[in-house]
């Protein structure tokens, strides 16, 4: 091992790591996107589906870019190159990763703008009053054409990261990602609470948690296993290698699945109660909760108007919401900005600095994207150059690069079983047993081929061939 990996600054407590890792998964996947697939997909009966792949497919994918991370001791730009066997090409990935946590970046601090914003126009009363038919819907289109607007809060969010990152490993990402995910994890709680609580939200807790077979034949079984499948890939962050460095500040006293399954878990619980959150709040104001995207900045706003209190609970929702896009943000910055440490040999304050001008530059075409032109082009991806970039990082990038870090760590010309198996199975806690070795190296590479295949079937409206 070289130098570099044994000199690893490391995270200072197990604490520290899991809040760490598991707000780089925890994100707008979990508090956005998990309630509206799950409105769109049947509700309980895609809940449950959704737990046997994030078992099967999610947490063991996830415990291989911690071991690389974890074995190496590098970023992931450097860690293939010092697993991989002499000759072999593996540490291409690790340039891929890079590429794919800025393309990632050049969208995700505009949508992380979205959410500051809407704490400022709620808690100013924006959504207060009597609102006529389409004023939320409006009032989002606004902000779309309002690139100053968005772009001052992107470069907020961007200056957030960079801060962060830059100030230091434990005393920066360390500190203040402990600090974010705790006043999450409480403003959450009070916020499901408050949502359970009130009348008529028995309707939403059983359409959420009570599997129902005649939903999911209404909307098609073959539908709802492929949105749980990929959700539980997605979910995670996995395959861009932001969880690789995480895994190279791990501590060796705790087994990788042990770890992994904590993050897991931690994740899953935030995405539950995200929905406990959500639903019983549509049931209750007659809402309905399929809306799609929209449901978070269009029907969510009108739903807290209808509260008492309503303004106090709906900002208080979008700090919720802006700390886990936070949390998301300072993680891919801090696999960047230690790329760049390590690659160029520059010091994390200068890779901070650097990389605040070059990612606010980079978000600029996204925030122009969503005035009243756009290119023929970008209508093949949906319209918008978010759209497009997003595309590449979630459709491409992220199930590409979590089959390539499968590949490595079961392939007898990567890194291979048996070196993944001694750094995973080191320390205290659940090991992966010897019968798990036909799965990862044979089963679990297919299945991230076809979250990849169908991804880009859905994207491009194939599915219909698979129906």
């Amino acid at each position: 091992m070289s130098a570099q990996s044994n000199q690893r600054e490391l995270l200072s407590s197990r604490l520290g790591f899991i809040l760490v890792a598991a707000g780089c998964a925890i994100g707008i996947g979990n508090v956005w996107k998990f309630p509206y697939i799950t409105g769109m997909s049947g509700g309980g009966i895609f809940v449950l589906i959704y737990f046997a792949f994030l078992l099967l497919l999610g947490i063991p994918v996830l415990c291989m870019e911690l071991g690389v991370g974890r074995a190496s001791r590098l970023s992931p730009i450097k860690a293939f190159k010092h697993l991989e066997p002499e000759g072999t090409k593996w540490h291409a990935q690790g340039w891929v990763s890079l590429v794919g946590s800025y393309l990632l970046m050049m969208f995700y601090t505009t949508v992380a703008g979205w959410m500051l914003h809407y704490i400022y126009s709620t808690a100013k009363g924006t959504f207060a009053g009597e609102m006529p038919a389409g004023y939320t819907g409006e009032q989002f289109n606004a902000l779309l054409n309002d690139p100053s607007t968005m772009c001052m809060w992107m470069i907020l969010v961007v200056f957030i990261g960079s801060f962060s990152v830059g100030y230091g490993l434990i005393k920066g990402v360390e500190r203040i990602s402990k600090t974010l995910m705790l006043i999450l994890l409480g403003i959450m709680v009070v916020l499901a609470i408050n949502s359970v609580m009130l009348d008529g939200g028995d309707a939403g807790l059983e359409f959420y948690l009570v599997p129902n077979v005649d939903r999911m034949k209404q909307i098609g079984i073959f539908n709802v296993i492929y949105n749980a499948m990929s959700h539980a890939f997605f979910t995670l962050s996995i395959g861009v290698g932001s969880m690789a460095i995480f895994g190279s500040y791990m501590k060796k006293t705790n087994t990788i699945l042990k770890e992994g399954i904590t993050i897991a878990l931690l994740d899953t619980a935030v995405a539950i109660v995200a929905g406990l959150i959500i639903f019983p709040a549509c049931f209750a104001y007659n809402v309905q909760p399929n809306a799609g995207p929209g449901l978070l900045f269009v029907t969510l706003p009108e739903v807290f108007n209808r509260m008492p209190w309503g303004q106090f609970w709906g900002a208080m929702f979008f700090i919720f919401m802006s700390f886990a896009s936070l949390s998301t943000v300072i993680a891919v910055f801090e696999n960047i900005i230690t790329c760049c440490s390590e690659q160029f040999e520059w010091s994390r304050k200068k890779s901070a600095l650097y990389n605040f001008f070059i990612i606010s530059v980079l978000s600029v075409p996204c925030v122009l994207g969503f005035s009243e032109w756009t290119w023929d082009w970008l209508k093949v991806f949906g319209g918008t150059i978010l759209d497009v970039e997003d595309f590449i990082v979630s459709y491409c990038i992220l199930p590409l690069g979590g089959m390539v870090f499968c590949l490595f760590c079961t392939s007898k010309n990567g890194w291979g079983i048996k070196g993944f198996y001694e750094e995973a199975n080191t320390g205290d806690g659940v090991h992966f047993k010897p019968w798990m070795r036909g799965y990862l190296t044979y089963v679990l590479p297919l299945i991230v081929l076809t979250v990849f295949v169908l991804g880009i079937c859905e994207k491009f409206h194939l599915l219909s061939l698979f129906e």
